[in-house]
C-alpha cells in the first residue's frame, strides 16, 4: 500500500471553484479518491482564520475528514487590499512530510508552486500528483506535475 501525503490550499481551492463553476469543492469526495488504497502519513488544509462562525464550522468538517487543520490569521492591509496566503507554509511542510510518503499530493492551481513539486520529483523521487481548476491552473504546474488531476464533476458540490 502506497503511503500518500496531502496538501490543501484551501483559500485557491475556494475561489477558483467559485469563480469557475459556482460551487464549492466536495473535501469529502477528493478524500476518498486520493486515499484509496493509500495510507495516509499527513494531511493538512492551510486557510486563513477571519473568525466567523461559518468558517470555524468549515474548519470542523474537515478535521472530522481526517485533515490538519493550519490557520494564519487574514490581514488586512491600510489601502484595503488583503494579505493571507500559505504559499512559504506549504512549502516547507511538503518538504518536511513528504518523506515518508510515496506520493505527494498537492491541491492547488498556484504556479509559484511548480518549483516545490519539480523538486519533489525530481530531487526527492517523490510521485506528485496536483489538483487545480483546469482553467485557473499554471500551466507550470500542471507540467511539473506526475500527474494532473482536474477539479470538475464529482469533486464539485451540488
Amino acid at each position: 500500500m502506497k503511503k500518500v501525503a496531502l496538501f490543501v490550499d484551501v483559500q485557491n481551492v475556494y475561489y477558483t471553484t467559485r469563480q469557475t463553476f459556482g460551487k464549492n469543492f466536495d473535501y469529502n469526495e477528493f478524500w476518498r479518491q486520493v486515499t484509496k488504497d493509500r495510507e495516509v502519513t499527513h494531511a493538512f488544509a492551510y486557510a486563513i482564520d477571519r473568525g466567523d462562525e461559518k468558517q470555524k464550522q468549515f474548519q470542523n468538517i474537515l478535521r472530522a475528514i481526517g485533515f490538519e487543520v493550519k490557520l494564519k490569521p487574514f490581514i488586512q492591509r491600510s489601502d484595503g487590499s488583503a494579505k493571507g496566503d500559505w504559499d512559504v507554509g506549504i512549502t516547507i511542510d511538503a518538504m518536511d512530510y513528504s518523506t515518508d510518503a510515496d506520493v505527494v499530493v498537492l491541491v492547488s492551481g498556484d504556479g509559484d508552486f511548480d518549483l516545490l513539486v519539480n523538486k519533489l520529483r525530481i530531487d526527492k523521487g517523490k510521485q506528485v500528483e496536483v489538483y487545480g481548476v483546469q482553467a485557473l491552473t499554471a500551466t507550470s504546474l500542471i507540467k511539473a506535475a506526475s500527474e494532473y488531476f482536474p477539479i470538475e464533476g464529482k469533486l464539485m458540490l451540488g
